[in-house]
């Protein structure tokens, strides 16, 4: 070959490069996990049939806990304008649920397995016949407007939920946060989540809001 001539520069096939990227697509595809966001979590109460007359107050009403939001960010609880804090709203709920006004067979059951310091507390501010029977009976309701801001929405389940929270906690003798991280799939800690959960649903009811 003559020196002056310059050799041709080998060329890359890319003949399967086509093959090898729908290959990766396919690849990614199954492998990745797709976040799906759920949102909260709680059923909402079939709507009420409009022929059917109003329920007749009974004596189960004192047994719902009532909180209402207007779509001024105002709160009525228990049928009055509340001006309370959060953490009062924790407070008194956590005393609703914990009452034992008229305990049935189940609620004795209950304040029997409680430890000396939460008997002292429901002997302090429980007991009264005009607020809820026992723990098995009780319901905390909550209903909001179409324009409820997002964060009292969610200041108030907080509320709800911390009631709750520390109740199961202090039945079996933890903090909030311990309860808060315990692994259900170790078998003392599942245990101990069961018994903090013993005949205390977190009986809490969402209504769909108003217009």
């Amino acid at each position: 070959m003559p020196r002056g001539k310059k050799r041709p520069l080998p060329e890359v096939s890319s003949g399967s490069m086509a093959d090898i990227a729908f290959l990766l697509l396919i690849f990614f595809l199954v492998t990745t996990t797709i976040a799906n966001d759920k949102g909260i979590t709680l059923l909402l109460p079939p709507k009420p049939d409009p022929n059917e007359p109003p329920p007749e107050v009974t004596k189960n009403d004192k047994n719902i806990y009532k909180i209402l939001a207007n779509s001024s960010d105002q709160l009525l609880v228990e049928d009055e304008p509340y001006k309370g804090t959060m953490e009062d709203l924790k407070k008194e709920v956590k005393e609703f649920v914990l009452n034992f006004g008229d305990p049935t067979e189940e609620g004795i059951i209950v304040y029997n397995s409680l430890p000396s310091a939460m008997k002292a507390e429901v002997n302090r501010f429980g007991k009264r016949l005009d607020s809820s029977d026992d723990p098995t009976e009780c319901v905390v309701s909550f209903k909001s407007a179409r324009g409820t801001s997002y964060e009292l929405y969610i200041n108030v389940l907080d509320a709800i939920n911390g009631a709750y929270n520390e109740i199961y906690a202090q039945r079996v003798g933890i903090s909030v946060e311990e309860w808060l991280a315990l692994d259900k799939d170790d078998d003392i800690q599942k245990d101990m989540y069961d018994r903090a959960r013993s005949n205390i649903p977190r009986a809490i009811s969402i209504a769909e809001p108003d217009k």
